[in-house]
């Protein structure tokens, strides 16, 4: 790379070399002027109030990538089908979802780019749902000229043989839900059911309307008949409401282990919602839902289901690690 620095006076026909951001506090910042743009004698105060006194002008050599032309390729290596790109600007892509989905991250794969010296590859926390437009992650390089070298290794990593992208929207696979409330004061009519109608506003966020409610009581053996039934007529998701603590007349725990035949677990390293259950019918899923559910806006279960529902099998050691950032209080 070539660079010398041009006093701002004696810049006027000159190209700028990069974006220039502009920063009015309280006001404004952003791009005042884009990488190409040619300096007019009209900038010169502009320049002079943003406190820019030399510019520069660069010439690539061989081997080297300007910081815009850095960005795109990087982002361009790392983004899924569910993904789409912003126009780079001062260095940066910003990748953005193209449907509503969940949100994938290749930990493994960004922290290994992440590790090249001059690479930045910022994403937000996997695995929770997102909706068209939201922003994912922002690619950059931190010089403004960089070794393609280095750009080309991003993009080795990102051509590993994996069967998603490293950022991606996993888009949500059809669902049949089936809620078990169980509780004798509910079925009795001694209490009203709050578990319905939050569990539909919940699964109406994600697009899913196919939702049916049965109400038990409290018996073991009618709580997992029960479970079995939905399984058997179709059900991609079975809901076990309360009867979920240590309590002894709290049978579903026990339930969900005579209908599953598979446990996941019961408990998650998460507040609220620790009492969480998670279990297996073949390929149906299985939660047992505390009452924590009910009275927080974000639990345990909000954490785990859109893995669900996109069809991804989740394992313990899935829910073990969700204990980082698991304090889940504002």
């Amino acid at each position: 790379m070539i660079r010398r620095e041009v006093p701002v006076e004696e810049a006027i026909g000159l190209a700028l070399a990069h974006d220039m951001t502009r920063i009015v506090p309280g006001e404004f910042k952003g791009r005042q002027f884009k990488r190409g743009h040619v300096v007019r004698e009209e900038d010169i105060p502009v320049l002079l109030d943003m406190g820019k006194r030399h510019l520069y002008i660069l010439e690539l050599e061989a081997g080297e990538l300007h910081e815009d032309d850095a960005a795109v390729r990087m982002a361009q290596a790392i983004a899924g089908e569910g993904v789409e790109l912003s126009e780079v600007s001062e260095g940066k892509v910003i990748l953005r979802a193209k449907r509503d989905g969940m949100l994938w991250v290749d930990a493994r794969r960004v922290t290994a780019m992440n590790t090249i010296d001059e690479i930045s590859i910022a994403t937000k926390r996997p695995f929770q749902h997102v909706t068209r437009g939201t922003s994912l992650a922002a690619v950059r390089p931190i010089p403004l000229v960089i070794a393609e070298d280095k750009v080309r290794a991003v993009e080795v990593i990102a051509s590993q043989a994996q069967k998603r992208a490293v950022i991606d929207v996993l888009p949500y696979q059809p669902q049949k839900v089936r809620i078990v409330t169980t509780g004798s004061e509910i079925l009795h009519g001694r209490v009203e059911d709050k578990f319905g109608p939050v569990l539909r506003a919940k699964l109406a966020r994600y697009g899913i309307q196919d939702v049916h409610q049965v109400f038990v009581g409290d018996e073991r053996d009618r709580i997992a008949d029960a479970i079995v039934e939905a399984c058997e007529k179709g059900a991609t998701l079975v809901l076990v409401t309360g009867g979920m603590s240590v309590d002894p007349d709290d049978r579903s725990p026990g339930a969900i282990r005579d209908a599953a035949t598979e446990v996941v677990t019961y408990g998650t390293p998460m507040l609220p919602g620790a009492m969480l259950m998670l279990a297996y019918r073949n390929d149906t899923a299985i939660f047992g839902l505390p009452g924590a559910v009910i009275y927080d806006p974000i639990t345990s279960f909000d954490r785990v289901l859109p893995r669900v529902l996109t069809g991804l099998r989740v394992r313990k050691r899935d829910i073990a690690v969700l204990g980082v950032g698991g304090w889940l209080n504002a």
